[in-house]
């Protein structure tokens, strides 16, 4: 008897740790905080004259790193694009993606203060919002309020909200995240036609299929684990409203929207069509010219 308990006890603690090491080899996704900034504000400008927002990012980087996920510091990066090519850039958003691409996050989180006042007391409210880096899909997003005080130490509102917030921000992007691991990256594709292109989706291309059904066999080819979904068909468009891509590709590196774009229009082209695109985010343009 006695020995069947060792046995049962050894039994379970080997399970245990087996299920501690798998969890322990769980990819966690390297993230990179950044201040959120409003449409034509330079990103730099928003950071260093926003005290508040500068230390809830660094509130929450911290909290990332203690919770064992890899960081990547915005600064630094910032300081890799130079300061004659931001200025060359007028859209901030250029340069806000040239950061995001050249620091290998697999996603960013944009930090937004705002302090209240009122007869009340004052308040602080943080928003935190979490993005895939290569397709912009919003992975997670959280708004808190601080409690109201009669105080002018914003910092510490703001500092104590931050924690509170950042379990239920982190599980909700993780879930996220890991699901995209498994599943696969969700992209929107939109075929549509030039004025003046020669050919429709029902011109028929070879072996009697149609462009359409040449395209959506090519896409159920190449849809990770051949997950898609096709919005609808006419003669001038065909729009699937989501197509799941692999995160890595063979070689272990990230899988680009673009290199999936890049692969269906040398598929078109080897039909004879040529094409324009247009990727915004997760959102895929391709123009039959």
């Amino acid at each position: 008897m006695k020995l069947y308990i060792l046995l049962t006890a050894i039994s379970f603690n080997f399970l245990m740790l087996s299920s501690l090491n798998a969890q322990q080899k769980t990819v966690q996704p390297k993230i990179m905080v950044i201040p959120f900034t409003k449409s034509g504000q330079e990103i730099m400008e928003s950071y260093e004259k926003n005290d508040l927002q500068r230390l809830v990012i660094a509130r929450v980087k911290t909290g990332f790193e203690t919770r064992n996920f890899p960081t990547v510091d915005f600064i630094s990066n910032m300081k890799m694009i130079s300061n004659d090519v931001a200025m060359e850039i007028e859209n901030q958003t250029s340069v806000k993606q040239q950061l995001i691409e050249i620091s290998g996050a697999d996603v960013y989180v944009e930090v937004e203060t705002t302090i209240n006042r009122s007869s009340g007391g004052n308040s602080v409210t943080i928003i935190l919002s979490a993005y895939d880096a290569y397709t912009s899909m919003a992975m997670s997003n959280e708004t808190g309020v601080s409690d109201r005080f009669y105080t002018e130490s914003f910092e510490k509102l703001a500092l104590k909200k931050a924690d509170e917030m950042m379990d239920n921000f982190l599980n909700t992007m993780n879930s996220r995240f890991q699901d995209i691991n498994e599943n696969g990256k969700s992209v929107f594709l939109n075929v549509g036609f030039k004025e003046g292109a020669e050919k429709d989706m029902d011109a028929i291309i070879s072996s009697d299929q149609s462009l359409s059904e040449k395209i959506e066999t090519w896409i159920e080819q190449n849809a990770y684990k051949g997950y898609y979904h096709i919005q609808g068909v006419t003669k001038t468009k065909m729009i699937f409203n989501e197509i799941r891509i692999p995160v890595k590709n063979e070689e272990g590196n990230n899988y680009k929207t673009s290199q999936f774009v890049a692969s269906f229009r040398k598929f078109l082209l080897s039909l004879g069509v040529n094409t324009e695109r247009d990727i915004q985010g997760n959102r895929i343009f391709i123009s039959v010219i």
